[in-house]
């Protein structure tokens, strides 16, 4: 029956994108840290550096692929990498910071209102902007994701190579619609004239 055929057989026409982990050289990324608890903040820093150099980053702050920016704390994380976002100098925007849970509500305020604003400034820039915020309860728990036993600083290095691999591949594909791109069409549309699409439309009303 002929309305069960598609116009645009979709299963031609999708893909698959992943990020990677290779060809770092035109990548570039923004680092803010959290100057409070700053022997832990230090710490991710250092695991941060390391991933990016063993995956062909330079992360010297005096080349062209990384800049540092240290803020007070956790709390005026987000505005700055906000700001950073915004300029799109930057292929993703990394933020480390630890935020440990004292004896008043604080750390529920601080930590709360830095994920959002991370997460706010990523949605409003499209930039990706890695939360590497550690919330923890004690300085101990804080050291142990910071060294002692693994460097989460490592991790969020990681997702922000994969996720600048991924956006970019995202935009350079999907920048130009299929109709401004004839050869991402399927074969059999590439020499279908408007006159024959309209035709076949007909059909199926």
């Amino acid at each position: 029956m002929y309305i069960g055929k598609s116009i645009f057989n979709l299963e031609a026409i999708m893909a698959v994108f992943e990020g990677t982990f290779t060809q770092t050289e035109p990548l570039h990324f923004a680092v803010v840290i959290g100057r409070f608890n700053d022997l832990v903040t230090g710490k991710l820093l250092e695991g941060c550096q390391d991933c990016l150099k063993r995956h062909g980053v330079d992360p010297n702050p005096h080349g062209n692929q990384v800049d540092y920016i240290w803020v007070p704390g956790s709390f005026e994380v987000p505005l700055v990498a906000r700001q950073l976002a915004l300029s799109h100098r930057y292929d993703a925007v990394i933020c480390l910071g630890a935020v440990i849970r004292g004896q008043t509500p604080h750390f529920d305020y601080v930590s709360s209102e830095v994920a959002k604003g991370i997460a706010a400034a990523s949605f409003q820039t499209g930039v990706p902007v890695i939360f590497g915020i550690l919330t923890v309860d004690t300085m101990q728990q804080a050291l142990e994701r910071a060294g002692i036993k693994a460097n989460h600083g490592w991790d969020y290095a990681m997702n922000a190579l994969e996720m600048a691999s991924l956006m970019r591949q995202l935009r350079s594909n999907l920048a130009e619609p299929y109709s401004l791109n004839p050869q991402s069409l399927p074969a059999s549309f590439q020499n279908a004239s408007v006159g024959n699409l309209t035709a076949e439309s007909e059909e199926l009303s």
